[in-house]
């Protein structure tokens, strides 16, 4: 099927050094990426969920609410503005 030459040239593409280069250097980047893909779902399921983040954001608003009305009193003043009854 395949002429002596064309075997011997295949041979001689496939033991190169450069192919052979190439083929560990793909290895490598494939085992790097399934090791990172591994420690990510290892570390993103080991860590528990927070409750407290609840609690953080109602006082959070509490604060916004309180900083809003600060800041227009403080504009107030600034501008020498009172308020009329």
């Amino acid at each position: 099927m395949f002429s002596r030459e064309l075997r011997g040239l295949i041979l001689q593409v496939l033991t190169s050094w450069q192919v052979i280069a190439v083929t560990v250097a793909v290895f490598f980047y494939f085992f790097l990426v399934n090791y990172t893909a591994r420690l990510h779902r290892v570390r993103s399921v080991s860590l528990p969920s927070k409750p407290k983040r609840k609690k953080k954001e109602k006082e959070k608003t509490a604060s916004e609410d309180e900083g809003a009305e600060l800041s227009e009193e403080a504009v107030n003043d600034e501008l020498g503005l009172e308020e009329s009854d």
